[in-house]
């Protein structure tokens, strides 16, 4: 191969993840090579539909008619909210049953052991398991347990993964951070307390670790202006991912380039 391994490192954010969809589709309109993947809570959602091999086409039709009362199996709140069953059922559905070293593209999802409060990398295994634990909000969502371990949020430990798709073998690592912390005064729930103080601590883990400086290209949509948890404006959200996708492609471009001369 004449030139880098490019690996993408899929941030968390909640609703403002769909906006890495329109950064894959940009990606692919320029020709951009995609080789690995590794995502962290929304981003390992929509993560794992593309490097299961669904079709971009068919991941826009699917973002636009995406409503959340389709994870919204509640249940009696002793870890959680949500059960989590509906959205795992949907992610098995998607990523066409299979597990993650089955899938079209490699994969890496992150998680959270709560027992260990350690960063989990699943690179095997069911991927509705390891999507489903990636995206378990705590307090929101029942943790996920696997092999009697507990999962939760990747987001908690590694909001935007570029260190995990550097140690896949990635040459070039384009990162997307779509997950800002903005002011809201509009908090009128658990679940609005819950995501604001989620979204402000990985704020500040993102800034201590340095995570922009660790990436070749970093793309960070303007999506702060939408809610991260109400599931509205998706088409606005996506548009954003594709706008500022197309800001960087000349940059992308020059980096793979260097590569090769180097």
């Amino acid at each position: 191969m004449n030139r880098p391994k490019v690996g993408l490192a899929l941030g968390s954010g909640g609703a403002r993840g769909f906006s890495h969809l329109g950064v894959l589709k940009t990606l692919k309109e320029h020709d951009i090579p995609v080789d690995m993947v590794a995502g962290s809570s929304m981003g390992a959602l929509v993560g794992s539909f593309f490097a299961a091999g669904q079709q971009i086409e068919d991941l826009y039709k699917l973002a636009f008619t995406f409503k959340r009362k389709y994870y919204l199996d509640f249940t009696v709140p002793k870890m959680g909210f949500i059960q989590g069953r509906r959205i795992k059922e949907y992610i098995r559905l998607f990523t066409f049953g299979k597990n993650l070293e089955e899938f079209d593209l490699p994969m890496a999802i992150i998680a959270t052991d709560l027992y260990a409060g350690e960063k989990k990398i699943f690179r095997t295994g069911p991927a509705s398991e390891a999507v489903r634990a990636s995206i378990a909000i705590p307090g929101i969502f029942v943790p996920e347990k696997i092999d009697d371990r507990l999962y939760i949020d990747g987001g908690v430990m590694d909001r935007v993964p570029v260190s995990v798709v550097k140690e896949m073998g990635a040459d070039v690592v384009i990162a997307v951070d779509c997950a800002h912390f903005d002011a809201d005064p509009n908090i009128n729930s658990i679940y609005d307390v819950i995501i604001q103080s989620i979204d402000i601590m990985q704020d500040e883990l993102v800034t201590a670790m340095g995570v922009s400086a660790d990436a070749d290209v970093m793309i960070r949509p303007d999506v702060s202006k939408y809610s991260s948890r109400a599931f509205t404006n998706i088409k606005e959200i996506v548009e954003a991912g594709e706008k500022e996708a197309e800001i960087h492609i000349e940059a992308i471009k020059k980096t793979l380039a260097d590569w090769k001369e180097s």
